[in-house]
């Protein structure tokens, strides 16, 4: 099945390269044992496969932009490196439809989409995403309020599963989608059912103009209504959130975009009073998390983001959190320093937790130092952990696809050897 490569550590499996792992190829800080390189989903079923018959924990990888984020995994004897299905397959540009390979960087896919005055209108949150990491990590940015996030952009994918076998849901044109979904149950797996290998999706035109207004207040209680600037009459694709410390000023930007939008704009700066601004260059913060060695994602009704800042400013105490987010859909990241104390982060993580439960909100580590991480629990309570873990037992029975990542490991050891011959 294999041959010998030229070169020590380097081998092929039905013609796909492997090659041995390296700190740089480290998820979470564990260290893969191999790295393939398939360049086609009849390649990516290949190493499958062979891994599956060697019993060896796979974990999917594309630009490596967000693999750091989550739980260390609990093995990982072979990435799978996406790398080389890098191609977008095909643009109906008349039907505001694209299918692309999981390793086309979203950057590139952009520039291809402009090209015909269009695009996929899924932001993401760290540069260097590719399609499938992005889908994977079920990342979504600013306008998520107007578009949705990848589940309601995506029309069709190919995936293929633990033991190699090739799976399509969807199709190429909007209006053919139906039947068991296995978009929407992909995106957001963390590579844990599978390995996105194709993707179809849902494009719109390019807006025909962008403006932005913000407005910085002394404190995040000074706010405007949030339901009120998502409700207004500019119609906004986005509205982010800034706040470099709990305890400081806050700064909201709102993106109106698309016909007469500096017009709509000037009519949301009115009702914002004298501080607001319109600009026509997003915030440099716009769309990205704030820094920090650790770094956690709420979750809460959009009602309660206000109240839901005031408990963790106060769970904080003195430490320095800062905020950053899409308010009116609730959904912002929260960062600490890295060289706070791990006790000291992990007391925050916990008194954080209880604060927001009873407003209905979520408070998992997207990451963190491995010193910290590994006093951390990382996901927190898990509500739909049951069922999450019957998908898994469906999809992944021997529990080798990402093993830990969103859930304990079922169990498994570590692989047996896989070396050419």
């Amino acid at each position: 099945m294999a041959a010998p490569a030229s070169r020590e550590g380097e081998f092929t499996v039905d013609g796909v390269p492997v090659r041995a792992g390296g700190p740089a190829d480290a998820v979470a800080g564990v260290v893969p044992r191999w790295v393939a390189l398939p360049g086609s989903t009849t390649e990516v079923a290949a190493v499958l496969r062979a891994a599956a018959a060697r019993d060896l924990a796979v974990l999917p990888a594309g630009g490596r932009a967000t693999l750091h984020w989550g739980p260390p995994p609990e093995r990982c004897d072979l990435l799978l490196d996406t790398g080389r299905l890098d191609r977008v397959l095909e643009h109906a540009a008349g039907d505001l439809v694209a299918r692309t390979q999981a390793g086309v960087p979203m950057a590139a896919l952009a520039a291809t989409l402009a090209g015909a005055g269009q695009e996929l209108a899924l932001d993401v949150p760290v540069p260097g995403a590719t399609v499938g990491g992005t889908l994977a990590g079920g990342l979504a940015g600013p306008r998520r309020l107007r578009y949705g996030t990848a589940r309601d952009l995506l029309i069709g994918v190919t995936v293929v599963l633990a033991d190699g076998t090739v799976a399509r849901s969807g199709g190429k044109v909007v209006k053919n989608v139906a039947g068991y979904d296995l978009g929407k149950l992909f995106t957001g797996s963390h590579g844990t059912l599978g390995v996105i290998a194709e993707a179809t999706f849902r494009l719109h035109p390019l807006p025909a103009g962008r403006a932005f207004v913000t407005v910085t207040v002394p404190d995040p209680a000074a706010l405007p209504g949030l339901a009120a600037v998502a409700a207004s009459p500019a119609e906004p694709s986005a509205v982010e959130l800034e706040l470099p410390d709990l305890s400081g000023p806050a700064t909201l930007a709102v993106l109106v975009e698309g016909v007469a939008a500096a017009e709509r704009a000037e009519v949301l700066r009115r009702a914002l009073g004298p501080r607001a601004a319109i600009g026509t260059r997003a915030p440099a913060w716009w769309g990205r998390p704030p820094d920090g060695g650790h770094l956690l994602e709420l979750r809460v009704p959009p009602a309660a983001v206000r109240p839901a800042l005031a408990a963790i400013g106060a769970a904080a105490g003195d430490l320095p959190v800062a905020v950053r987010g899409s308010a009116c859909v609730a959904v912002l990241y929260l960062a600490l320093p890295g060289d706070v104390p791990p006790a000291a982060a992990a007391a925050f993580v916990a008194a954080a937790r209880a604060a927001v439960a009873p407003l209905g909100g979520r408070l998992p580590v997207v990451a963190a130092p491995p010193a910290a991480a590994a006093g951390l629990d990382m996901l927190g309570p898990v509500g739909a952990a049951a069922l999450m873990r019957r998908v898994k037992d469906r999809f992944d029975p021997e529990g080798r696809m990402a093993p830990g990542r969103l859930l304990p490991a079922a169990g498994g050891t570590t692989g047996g050897p896989w070396t050419p011959s």
